[in-house]
């Protein structure tokens, strides 16, 4: 249905927003006269005579001068009014005054709050800026509800009445409140799923090998807390259990269902169980939006009918749900991980089965895996939700093939990232994005780009392959903290402790000198032909023992703040020997330092280390060093401020926006000229370098004399490379060498005076068509692509965002002054990047931006070149509000 936006309350129920429509008029009197007396006096201050004069000011809703949305719960396939909110534009064409009413029974659960939230987004798209209510002063429900949206209120009383003014564009206070309701709510809705007390499988078939029956199994191989009840066309018993033909026949609740039917009988299981009153809903079939246009449809029906019952659906096309603390497990993979402390989402379901099966190899233990598969409702967003608040979840692992909501993500993973380590892989990246691009920064920009830039904002560790993510994974169940960057090495074997060494020095981690208190203490513990500098060589008739004595010296020195073990199997330890004492030595020293075991044996993984909490084990040097690497780029995030978005002066966004419009109008996708460039960046305030249009060579000859010389003249072709197209010519020192230039060039030209001195940057915007604006920062000048370091960051860039751009990789070293040159105005960058960055979020329409090169001087920033490319963008997308 067109403009119908489904939101959690609370509790976890759904409350439905749409436009009244001309049907509802009789529903819209039911609920006005419904009111309690009170509830009726409070919204119309009195008492109105309720006929069709009162419904008629909510039809019909244009949103230009009117607009109205109805709220109504949706349980058992049916909707019931409960809310209406209605405004009406004002004189003030930036002002509309609001009004709503909640049903006696359902106020106080948020329904108020999220039908004025999403009437003000509404307002706002057609250019409302600030909502204006006649309260009166008892009325405490309405004003809270006001209060929690986290808008600015003004209070004027006049006239026994409040008037309650509060501007309604998205502040930070607001995005926090949204932010907590979405998570109460999310939250709620899904408890279902990780918490029930009863699960039916529909289409658990007795027969062995089938993949109803062997979930169903596998839920009582479990030992699940709760009821599980099989359910198949003839109710025959599975595993001992009684069956039923239909969920109807059974005699208790039901909390979960688990179809596993063929895609043709999904709808109508699916059905039964909601009418049921089940409220969570996996479904393992596939044959849906997987396979096409007629899977998509089935897809949409299925999430309709999920949607119009107030559930929630895991799936379709996954492996099912695993949830530790009630010992479920309805999925079908043949082998389960053992409980432990990692929360684990995976879009695919064979790589879900492959990283289960290295789970149970390397003895991690989860509390809780979800596949799930199409995400046609529950996402990676909504897990990260749940987990967040979930003791029994310590680290989060996701592998992700696409995103939904990006920017949901962001924020979210933001936010459980600093209380959580996170470590995701993502898959599904390709160049040939970057093949279309025109720009510099659009070639230089691809959605991989955009991927990193996404996790490194919110703090996301990434794995760039599964070996990676199940080596970065044990580190983390077993130590989430690391002080620093800093390493010792114990090793029997010297030439394993320089492999070592070389690979921690290739993951970003240094090794120290050990203090001289460990250096006497391991003297007195080792041979005299021992290395006691980092890595220590123990040598080859190194015994458990010394591995014992060793390791508590390198976990107590200052300067050390992970430890990496290794060892060869040698005649004077075997490899569970020295796995029990590196164990043993590790529980006992109190600290947080990480231990990091490579216990090379060909029997794998030594069972002392299996699934420690104190010691996480590896099969080579290489993989040790890169997950504790990536631990590192994480404890660095963390210790970093958590920054703000800025507040920028000297925009003039109405200036850009009729710009934008007015040459939308001629052409979808255009390059803009010089002109209209220069006029669309100086509206956000880019500082730009003084330039003229010539339009033939004695307006070129006089614009240089007015600039000044030298002189610069460049093509104006709009969108143009200028030096690939031989379309510049630097240094012209008068008015001949000017004219000769435009001869050869071709008017029109732009004239320029010519900048000496400063580094030469990039700066830019493109826009993805999943991750919106993506902001680039690095050297620039004809060598911007074959350098190939610009950095990216999704917008909105807070103000830490900006600095890392700026004074970091490549680009910082020119910033601060490369090879004697002076160091270039740093503040003057950040700020044309944080201007770049708005101007791609208020501006979708501006496609790619390039602004290269940027002269960097002592003193300011200074754009010489700059290239824009508008295109109308397509529908908007806009992505469901849980």
């Amino acid at each position: 249905m067109a403009d119908v936006v489904d939101v959690i309350l609370r509790d976890g129920s759904t409350l439905r927003l749409r436009p009244p429509a001309r049907e509802d008029a009789e529903s819209i009197l039911d609920f006005f006269r419904a009111l309690s007396e009170q509830s009726l006096y409070m919204r119309f201050h009195g008492f109105p005579s309720l006929g069709p004069q009162v419904v008629e000011q909510v039809l019909d809703s244009d949103w230009a001068e009117r607009g109205a949305l109805l709220g109504s719960l949706v349980e058992d396939g049916s909707e019931r009014v409960v809310a209406l909110a209605n405004y009406a534009r004002l004189r003030d064409p930036t002002a509309a005054e609001a009004a709503f009413a909640v049903a006696d029974a359902y106020q106080r659960r948020g329904v108020g709050t999220r039908l004025v939230e999403q009437l003000a987004e509404r307002a706002a798209r057609h250019g409302i800026e600030r909502f204006v209510a006649e309260v009166l002063p008892d009325n405490r429900k309405m004003l809270g509800v006001f209060e929690a949206l986290g808008f600015e209120l003004t209070r004027e009383l006049g006239g026994g009445e409040l008037e309650i003014t509060f501007p309604i564009a998205r502040t930070e206070r607001f995005e926090e409140l949204l932010a907590e309701r979405d998570h109460v709510a999310v939250t709620a809705s899904l408890r279902p799923f990780f918490q029930p007390g009863s699960v039916a499988v529909i289409g658990a078939s007795r027969r062995r090998g089938t993949i109803g029956g062997e979930l169903f199994r596998n839920i009582i191989d479990a030992d699940f807390t709760g009821s599980a009840f099989p359910v198949n066309r003839d109710g025959d018993s599975v595993a001992g259990v009684r069956g039923y033909r239909s969920i109807d026949e059974i005699p208790d609740p039901v909390d979960l269902a688990v179809l596993c039917v063929p895609a043709a009988g999904v709808l109508e299981a699916a059905e039964q169980a909601l009418r049921r009153g089940v409220r969570a809903l996996v479904v393992i079939s596939a044959g849906f939006a997987e396979i096409g246009s007629e899977g998509i449809d089935r897809q949409e029906r299925l999430l309709s009918l999920v949607r119009a019952h107030g559930a929630r659906l895991i799936g379709p096309n996954c492996l099912g749900i695993a949830v530790a603390e009630p010992r479920l497990n309805a999925t079908f993979a043949s082998r389960s991980a053992e409980p432990g402390n990692i929360g684990f989402s995976s879009q695919s379901g064979a790589l879900g089965l492959a990283l289960l099966e290295a789970a149970v190899t390397r003895g991690l233990g989860l509390s809780a895996f979800v596949s799930i598969g199409n995400k046609a409702d529950v996402s990676t967003n909504d897990l990260l939700e749940w987990w967040e608040e979930d003791p029994a979840t310590e680290a989060i692992l996701l592998y992700v093939e696409s995103f939904g909501n990006p920017r949901r993500f962001g924020r979210i993973a933001r936010r459980v990232a600093r209380r959580k380590p996170l470590l995701a892989l993502k898959s599904g990246t390709s160049a040939s994005g970057q093949r279309a691009a025109s720009s510099h920064t659009a070639a230089l920009a691809g959605s991989d780009a955009a991927v990193d830039a996404l996790f490194h904002q919110a703090g996301v560790i990434r794995a760039a392959t599964l070996e990676e993510l199940i080596d970065v994974a044990a580190l983390l169940s077993s130590q989430t903290r690391l002080a620093g960057r800093s390493v010792g090495i114990m090793t029997n074997a010297g030439g394993l402790g320089i492999l070592c060494a070389d690979a921690c020095e290739a993951a970003g981690l240094e090794l120290p000198s050990l203090g001289d208190e460990t250096v006497s203490a391991l003297r007195s513990v080792l041979p005299a032909e021992s290395s006691v500098a980092n890595p220590v060589d123990m040598l080859g008739g190194a015994t458990a023992q010394t591995y014992g004595a060793v390791l508590p010296q390198l976990l107590t020195d200052s300067h050390v703040a992970a430890v990496v073990v290794l060892f060869v199997p040698a005649v004077s330890a075997t490899a569970e020997e020295v796995a029990s004492a590196v164990a043993d030595a590790a529980a006992q020293v109190d600290g947080d330092r990480p231990v990091l075991a490579v216990i090379m044996s060909s029997d794998g993984i030594p069972a002392a280390l299996r699934g420690s909490r104190h010691v996480a084990a590896f099969a080579y040097p290489e993989s040790a060093a890169r997950a504790l690497g990536r631990v590192a780029d994480r404890a660095e995030w963390l210790r970093r401020p958590q920054g703000a978005v800025p507040a920028l002066g000297g925009i003039d966004h109405a200036r850009a926006e009729k710009i934008v419009a007015a040459t939308l109008e001629r052409s979808d996708d255009i390059w803009l000229d010089p002109a209209t460039t220069r006029e669309l960046l100086l509206a956000y305030g880019v500082p730009l370098v003084p330039e003229r249009i010539a339009t033939s060579v004695d307006e070129a000859v006089a614009a240089a004399r007015e600039l000044g010389f030298p002189a610069v003249v460049k093509t104006a072709a709009p969108g143009a490379h200028k030096t690939e197209a031989g379309g510049i010519a630097l240094e012209l020192a008068d008015g001949d060498a000017v004219a000769a230039a435009t001869e050869r060039i071709g008017a029109p030209v732009i004239v320029q005076p010519m900048l000496m001195g400063g580094a030469e940057l990039l700066a830019g915007v493109v826009q993805d068509p999943v991750f919106g604006p993506l902001v680039a920062f690095g050297p620039g000048g004809v060598f911007a692509e074959l350098i190939g370091e610009a950095a990216f960051r999704i917008a909105p860039l807070t103000d830490v965002d900006a600095e890392e751009l700026v004074f970091g990789g490549k680009a910082g070293r020119l910033v601060a002054g490369f090879r004697g040159a002076p160091a270039a105005d740093g503040p003057a960058l950040v700020d044309l990047v944080h201007r770049l960055a708005r101007l791609g979020e208020d501006v979708p329409a501006v496609a790619e931006l390039d602004l290269n090169p940027v002269l960097a001087l002592p003193d300011r920033c200074v754009a010489v070149d700059a290239r824009v490319r508008l295109r109308r963008p397509d529908a908007v997308v806009r992505a469901k509000s849980w």
